[in-house]
């Protein structure tokens, strides 16, 4: 049985973590050609959000959502982006996107077209977690 990635992404990455809540890890994607792009994951296992009984699946929504509105809050985005999948890592994450309308493939999704990567400085990463973590304590 293979690892999932997600289930070990938050110990494998320290340096781009930004959060630690009561049902979600959340973590700064490190290619940044999507200035804030960041992912909120499930601390526990879990595939399918049905998977998830009603109480839990409103504190794992509740928390995507302000993680959501500290990025919005933050970047000013014309648009946030909330992808869902899962078809390649069966864990349940969210991409949360902020979106402007100057990026290179608006309006088209994230994916519609390879892109190169942009890595930020240790200083970078550090800096913009902590404005991140900022923003999401005053929503």
């Amino acid at each position: 049985m293979q690892t999932c990635p997600m289930c070990t992404m938050w110990h494998d990455q320290p340096e781009l973590r930004i959060a630690e809540m009561d049902r979600c890890y959340v973590l700064l994607n490190r290619d940044q050609f999507f200035p804030g792009y960041t992912f909120v994951f499930t601390r526990n296992h879990v595939t399918e959000l049905f998977h998830l009984d009603r109480q839990a699946r409103a504190a794992v929504v509740e928390e995507v959502n302000a993680v959501a509105a500290a990025l919005y809050n933050l970047f000013k985005p014309a648009k946030m982006n909330y992808e869902l999948l899962g078809n390649m890592v069966p864990h349940m994450h969210w991409h949360l996107v902020p979106r402007f309308q100057g990026d290179p493939l608006w309006p088209r999704p994230i994916w519609s077209e390879p892109h190169e990567e942009v890595i930020l400085a240790p200083a970078e990463y550090a800096g913009r977690i902590q404005a991140i973590k900022a923003a999401l304590h005053r929503t």
